[in-house]
C-alpha cells in the first residue's frame, strides 16, 4: 500500500488561481509516478475537497484507472466520525481488487463530540502560562490590547461585536470587513473550527478558549485533532516551541480519520 498527501495549500480556494505555476503542484503527479513505479495493491490519499475541482486531480484519477485500479473518493465531514472539529477532507482510495467503500458515519448533529467533551476538564491557564504537569498544555502570551479584545469576545461572536477602539485598522477597510472569522472564541457545545498551524494564536482564527481569556493551548489543539492525551511532539530533552509544534498539530490528519481510513481498507481486504 502507498498512503500519502500532496501539500494541500496549492489546492485551496485562494491558491487555485496559480494552477501549475508552483513546484508544489507537481507533487500529485509525482505521487502518480510512485504508484506507477511501485504498483501497490492499494493506494490512499487525503487532501482538501477543493482538489476535486482541478484538472490535476482528473489526471491523477485517470492515470490510476488506466493502471487497472478501481478508484473511489469521498468528501468527509470529520465531525461525523467522532472528531470534535468542523473539518472537511477528501479521502481517496484505489485498489486492484475492487472499490473500497468508506465505513459508515458514526455520529450525527445530536451526538457530535464537542469542545466541552474534549477539553473542559483541563487545568485553567492565564495567557502565556504553562502547566506544571503537562508541558504541552501551554498557551501563547497576549498583548494588553488582545487581552481587552478577548474579554470583549463571546463564543461564536466576531470582532464586529467589539467597541470601535478595539477593532484592528485592517478590519475597518472594505477589504478587511469580509474576514470576521478571526479573534473569536470557540463554543463549548459544538465541534471546534478547523485546527490550523496557527491554532495557538487568538488573532489567527476562532481559537480563543470558550471561557478563559487566552487562546487554546497546544495540548488542547492536539486533543481536538484527536491525538492521544499523552502524545509528545518533541523529545523530552527539547523545549516546546509554539511554531514548530503548531505546524505538526495543524498539518496533521486527525488521528481518528486515519483510523477510519484504515478500517475501510481492512474491511476491503478481509475475506
Amino acid at each position: 500500500m502507498i498512503a500519502g498527501c500532496a501539500p494541500c495549500q496549492p489546492f485551496s480556494t485562494y491558491s487555485r488561481r496559480y494552477a501549475d505555476k508552483g513546484a508544489k503542484w507537481k507533487l500529485l503527479r509525482d505521487f502518480a509516478r510512485l504508484v506507477r513505479e511501485c504498483e501497490p495493491e492499494i493506494v490512499t490519499m487525503e487532501n482538501v475537497p477543493q482538489l476535486r475541482r482541478h484538472t490535476v486531480f482528473q489526471e491523477f484519477t485517470n492515470e490510476l484507472d488506466q493502471l487497472g485500479y478501481f478508484v473511489t473518493f469521498y468528501d468527509v465531514e470529520c465531525q461525523r466520525y467522532g472528531i470534535p472539529q468542523m473539518r472537511k477532507r477528501l479521502v481517496f482510495f484505489a485498489s486492484k481488487s475492487g472499490k473500497i467503500n468508506l465505513i459508515p458515519t458514526t455520529h450525527d448533529e445530536a451526538t457530535y463530540e464537542t469542545v466541552r467533551s474534549t477539553i473542559a476538564g483541563f487545568e485553567p491557564l492565564d495567557a502565556g502560562q504553562s502547566s506544571k504537569t503537562d508541558r504541552l498544555h501551554r498557551c501563547s502570551k497576549l498583548s494588553d490590547l488582545n487581552i481587552r479584545r478577548i474579554r470583549a469576545s463571546k463564543p461564536a461572536g466576531t470582532w464586529r461585536d467589539w467597541a470601535g477602539d478595539l477593532v484592528a485598522k485592517c478590519h475597518t477597510k472594505n477589504s478587511g470587513k469580509t474576514y470576521p472569522a478571526v479573534y473569536g472564541r470557540m463554543e463549548w457545545d459544538r465541534p471546534s473550527p478547523t485546527i490550523t498551524t496557527q491554532c495557538f494564536g487568538f488573532g489567527n482564527g476562532r481559537f480563543g478558549h470558550p471561557e478563559q481569556d487566552r487562546a487554546i493551548s497546544l495540548r488542547e489543539a492536539a486533543l481536538l485533532q484527536t491525538f492521544p492525551p499523552d502524545y509528545q511532539f518533541v523529545d523530552p530533552a527539547e523545549p516546546v516551541i509554539f511554531n514548530p509544534v503548531g505546524r505538526m498539530i495543524g498539518n496533521a490528519l486527525p488521528v481518528k480519520l486515519g483510523q477510519v481510513i484504515a478500517q475501510s481498507i481492512l474491511n476491503h481486504i478481509s475475506p
